[in-house]
């Protein structure tokens, strides 16, 4: 039977492995004694909540991140050839908004099978509750850290929303949230609809769309919570 490359997704917090996770997930994790994840700390921390029968410390783990180079990820790839594999983001669903796509990338070159299970995506999940268009959207990622250059983004994205009608979807780091939405209720237009979509899947989950104006009378408590933004024009 050829091997495959698992793409597992993990918990967006600490809610419940059975809250958010189908059974069969926690079966295939059963089956996999190798692991390419972004923390080999979180990783283990996550197999450890899913009750796997194999001891942890039994297990192998490759690191994959920004300074992982493109020879050790081929190498990862070659123990493929005798068992499955699994690669997990840090949250949520790998190889999106994740380092893992260069993996799945190289699998597809060397003709492995990639095989994506069932788990939370913050951006899916943002964007089914926010009621803004979900026929037509774009995931922008972090967009820029100083402050000019994060208006102009801003900007562009609310003019791309109005003309071709696409919710902008994009995230920041928790600390920065304050800041960025701040910017964004200063930037955009009145009328422009924002959702804040915070700690999804967790008992505080938080999820509102509002008009900048409507956000501009109060504002949530989104300061160090992990948090994403959709804007509409």
């Amino acid at each position: 039977m050829k091997s495959k490359l698992y793409l597992i997704p993990t918990t967006l917090g600490e809610s419940p492995l059975e809250k958010v996770l189908p059974s069969y997930v926690m079966d295939i994790l059963n089956e996999i004694k190798i692991f390419i994840v972004e923390n080999v700390r979180t990783a283990r921390r996550f197999l450890v909540k899913a009750k796997i029968k194999t001891p942890i410390d039994a297990l192998q783990f490759h690191v994959l991140d920004k300074h992982t180079s493109e020879f050790e990820l081929s190498n990862f790839l070659k123990e493929i050839e005798n068992q499955n594999i699994g690669l997990m983001s840090e949250a949520g669903c790998p190889a999106v908004a994740d380092p893992g796509a260069l993996i799945v990338k190289m699998a597809h070159q060397k003709q492995i099978q990639v095989v994506p299970l069932v788990g939370p995506s913050s951006i899916l999940l943002s964007l089914m509750a926010s009621g803004l268009n979900g026929q037509n959207f774009a995931f922008i990622g972090y967009i820029p850290i100083k402050k000019p250059d994060r208006i102009k983004t801003i900007q562009q994205l609310e003019k791309r929303s109005q003309i071709e009608k696409q919710t902008q979807i994009f995230i920041e780091t928790p600390y920065r949230n304050k800041q960025l939405l701040d910017d964004i209720l200063q930037t955009c237009q009145n009328k422009t609809q924002v959702c804040i979509a915070c700690n999804i899947t967790l008992d505080d989950e938080y999820i509102e769309t509002k008009s900048v104006q409507e956000w501009k009378k109060k504002q949530p408590e989104i300061d160090k919570k992990t948090a994403i933004f959709l804007i509409a024009g």
